[in-house]
């Protein structure tokens, strides 16, 4: 078996395609999709391609958002993304591979000290792989150039940024760091997703970076289901348990189960508190009630 053994199934498979090809792989690095598309027959007009883009991956040097590019100019491929994908899948017509592999070039083994992965042959019509096509049919958003170069310029940001979290790959950080909002200001948080932070200062984009590399919400979102993103990861904070179990939270106590945990000073975790609720505030249905020691409440305030 030679190293790049991996490589050849793939070229093998898409070589016998005559009328569609669908590649899925999280990470795909740029020359390795070159001669992917290369090795697909001429005649073939359909070709998919499924990966996922996170700003921190790309950061770290495992993805390249610029395939987005090279799909343009083959003229046959489309790019779609699946945040949450982890499955690698090859499709040429009726056959596919099915494995570990990703189209790296350790993956493949087209570089030296290449991994050990694993592609197994079946048809399309197995139900597993009946049932991931349709998981991919219904979870995935357009991978544009525009998108490219938008998550390429954060995950340049990012890596500049002595402070930036680890790379996090979804299914194998079971139990993800420990996290609190850092923007005092989260109107600012689609506005970086989306590309526009032009007029937003070096420290504080820096911070919000941070923020959405954290939240690790997928591309393509609309401002009301990115809002419906974030909610449900504030609604997981073991901090606002008493919010999302009573309905209500008392902010001196939050503050005061912020100093338990013993990595916060008093006024870093008043200014914590301040965050979250400003948070809840933008992107929850929460009013402040000051009477005693100030709570947020669930629902809208009573006239």
């Amino acid at each position: 078996m030679t190293a790049d053994h991996v490589w050849r199934q793939i070229e093998r498979l898409l070589s016998t395609a005559t009328s569609r090809v669908l590649l899925v792989a999280p990470f795909i690095k740029k020359e390795v999709f070159q001669a992917t598309l290369d090795a697909v027959p001429a005649e073939v007009e359909e070709i998919t391609c499924v990966t996922r883009w996170s700003v921190p991956e790309v950061a770290a040097g495992v993805s390249d958002p610029e395939i987005a590019e090279l799909a343009q100019r083959d003229g046959r491929t489309t790019i779609r993304l699946c945040h949450n994908l982890h499955a690698k899948l090859y499709v040429a017509d009726d056959r596919c591979l099915v494995g570990s592999a990703n189209l790296t070039g350790k993956a493949t083994g087209r570089v030296p000290a290449a991994n050990v992965e694993l592609l197994i042959e079946a048809g399309t019509a197995h139900p597993e792989v009946q049932r991931v096509l349709a998981a991919l049919q219904a979870n995935t958003v357009p991978g544009t150039v525009e998108l490219a170069e938008q998550i390429r310029e954060q995950a340049s940001l990012m890596r500049d940024d002595e402070d930036s979290p680890r790379v996090v790959v979804p299914g194998q950080d079971e139990q993800p760091a420990r996290w609190l909002p850092e923007t005092r200001n989260p109107d600012r948080l689609y506005r970086v997703y989306n590309g526009r932070h032009r007029h937003i200062g070096s420290d504080v984009l820096a911070g919000v970076l941070r923020d959405l590399a954290h939240l690790d919400i997928g591309p393509g979102l609309d401002e009301q289901a990115f809002g419906s993103e974030v909610l449900a990861r504030l609604h997981a904070m073991p901090e606002l348990h008493a919010l999302t179990a009573a309905g209500r939270m008392n902010l001196a106590d939050a503050q005061a189960e912020l100093l338990v945990a013993g990595d916060l000073s008093a006024e870093q975790a008043q200014r914590a508190v301040e965050t979250i609720a400003a948070w809840l505030h933008y992107f929850d249905d929460v009013h402040f009630v000051p009477t005693g020691p100030w709570e947020i409440r669930q629902g809208k305030e009573l006239a």
